[in-house]
C-alpha cells in the first residue's frame, strides 16, 4: 500500500541519533544516509518497501509536525515495543503514552505513543495475543 513515509526534522544529526536506536530496536535496516541532502532511509530486515524517511524539508522553512497525523510502526512483539519505546526515550523522545494495552481498540492492542525530537507522534504497537506476542 505504501511506498514510503517521510518525516521532516529540523537537526539532522539528532534525528539521526534518535532514528537509528529506535529503527534498530524494531529490526529495521538502514537504507541510506546522506548528511549532505540531509536525509535517510530505513527499510524492512529482508529489504524492500515501504521505505521509512527522515529529511529536511526541500522547500527550507521550519519542518511542523501535523494536528492529527501520526506515524504507527508495526512491532512483531510486546517487548519489542517496549525496546523501541525505551531506546526513543532514551535518545531524545518524549513518552506520550506507555506501552500497554489499549483494548478500547481492540482486546490484544499493546501499544506505545511518542514523539520525536521534532515533535512527530509516532506510535509502536504489536496486534497479537500475548501467548503468541510474547
Amino acid at each position: 500500500m505504501f511506498s514510503h513515509v517521510t518525516l521532516g526534522i529540523s537537526d539532522f544529526g539528532r534525528a539521526l541519533g534518535f532514528w537509528r536506536p529506535v529503527m534498530a530496536a524494531l529490526g529495521h535496516a538502514e537504507r541510506f544516509v546522506d548528511p549532505a541532502k540531509p536525509w535517510a532511509a530505513w527499510q524492512p530486515a529482508a529489504g524492500g518497501r515501504p521505505l521509512f524517511m527522515i529529511m529536511q524539508p526541500f522547500d527550507g522553512k521550519a519542518p511542523a509536525p501535523g494536528n492529527g497525523a501520526m506515524v504507527a510502526f508495526a512491532a512483531p512483539d510486546r517487548a519489542t515495543v517496549r525496546a523501541a519505546h525505551a531506546a526513543a526515550l532514551a535518545h531524545g523522545g518524549t513518552c506520550d503514552g506507555p506501552p500497554g494495552l489499549r483494548p478500547q481498540y481492540h482486546p490484544d492492542y499493546y501499544g506505545a505513543y511518542l514523539r520525536d525530537p521534532d515533535g512527530n507522534k509516532l506510535c509502536l504497537v504489536c496486534h497479537l495475543p500475548e501467548a503468541v506476542a510474547g
